[in-house]
């Protein structure tokens, strides 16, 4: 049998080592020639090929190295663009998957030594956002591709022509109240010379020792069992009976006029409400600076299944990148599996969903049974406003 045949174990253990990744500092890149030990690498360099390939290399040295440091800065931003485009990841994650092509271009034959001096020149360059944490370096991709400019930019343009007309419908709202509150003290004045003196007599009990008798269940009373001092005090109320089916409601002095004013304001307050409510309710809430948490199962086996999370960006509006409290992971979700996040009473929260969508409130109290809360805007033209009942889902815990 001979020394190195094709089933002897000898050969067998060359061709399991073959397959593997060999150390770097044996491996040469102008011959592309990987070799498993010193004792190989040495032979090899003193080899008439690799001689021949280090003579053309000693005629331009800085222009091959160059050429190779582009190729390896290429590949490795090719392979971050395929695989993490949107998420912050270690260095050396990035770096263990780009090796794991056995035909790549080594770091030995770039101008960087280490990886950290890659990294660093990424920062640099502008061509990743880099960090520095005690668990090593990460790297976030900047994606500057024209398609991708060109809808952020879209998305600015668009974000910033909501804010102009929802300033716009504000100011209108604003005027709107104003005229109606004006109207309403012109109706109080009118109202206010026009009540009726009755309404100001006293009840007086009649000379006679009649009683006197009040029917609230008949909707007509009963005129023979009254004492005729009485017959003014069910005139009077006959007539509020009567002003409330004219006008609908009575306002707090009983005349048509006053209640009148009052009913108009409140009824064009309730059809603002319902309008903001119908213009700003959306089918989708995600916005920077919220704590959500992440509900997704197909997470789970990943340990990101119901763990809270920060909105660092909005993507199309349905998906979110989230950097995850815990690990300071980054995931991409879709809202769809996502849930929004109640504080303790008195922190803050972000209206998210709603009338009044965008707006920064503190949580006064919550309604466990019919999963509402009871919140008070902060700052903006509905500075100090309560909102009594408002859901669950239209609310989200703000970053402080």
């Amino acid at each position: 049998m001979g020394k190195n045949e094709f089933l002897t174990p000898k050969a067998i253990a060359n061709r399991i080592k073959a397959k593997g990744l060999q150390k770097l500092r044996w491996y040469c890149q102008m011959c592309q020639k990987q070799c498993r030990d010193e004792n190989g690498f040495k032979c090899h360099c003193m080899s008439e090929s690799h001689q021949r390939q280090m003579e053309v290399f000693g005629q331009n040295p800085e222009r091959i190295v160059s050429g190779y440091s582009e190729e390896f800065e290429d590949s490795f931003l090719e392979h971050m663009k395929r695989s993490h485009r949107f998420s912050r990841v270690a260095a050396t994650v990035v770096y263990n998957e780009y090796i794991a092509d056995r035909h790549h271009v080594h770091m030995n034959s770039t101008q960087w030594a280490t990886l950290t001096d890659f990294v660093k020149h990424l920062g640099r360059a502008g061509k990743c956002k880099v960090e520095e944490t005690p668990k090593g370096w990460f790297i976030t991709y900047i994606d500057r591709d024209s398609e991708t400019l060109f809808k952020e930019k879209m998305k600015n343009k668009r974000i910033r022509a909501d804010i102009a007309e929802e300033e716009k419908q504000e100011r209108e709202i604003k005027k709107q109240r104003e005229r109606a509150e004006q109207l309403m003290g012109a109706a109080d004045e009118n109202g206010s010379q026009q009540k009726l003196e009755p309404e100001h007599k006293p009840l007086q009990k009649s000379e006679s020792d009649q009683k006197i008798k009040l029917s609230l269940a008949s909707s007509k009373p009963n005129v023979k069992e009254r004492s005729e001092s009485s017959k003014s005090v069910f005139d009077v109320i006959d007539n509020r009976e009567e002003g409330r089916k004219d006008t609908g409601k009575i306002g707090k002095g009983g005349s048509g006029v006053s209640g009148g004013g009052s009913s108009t304001l409140d009824e064009l307050m309730r059809e603002q409400e319902r309008a903001k409510e119908r213009q700003n309710r959306k089918d989708y809430w995600l916005c920077e600076g919220i704590i959500v948490k992440v509900m997704s199962k197909a997470l789970a086996n990943k340990g990101y299944y119901k763990q809270k999370g920060v909105v660092r960006k909005v993507i199309d509006k349905y998906v979110g990148e989230i950097e995850i409290l815990e690990n300071k992971h980054v995931l991409r979700v879709d809202q769809e599996e996502l849930e929004t996040v109640i504080p303790q009473i008195g922190g803050l929260v972000r209206i998210v969903n709603g009338a009044y969508r965008g707006s920064n409130a503190r949580l006064l109290s919550i309604d466990t049974d019919k999963f509402a809360a009871k919140v008070q805007i902060e700052k903006g033209i509905y500075d100090g406003k309560v909102l009594k009942a408002i859901e669950y889902e239209d609310i989200c815990k703000l970053v402080q």
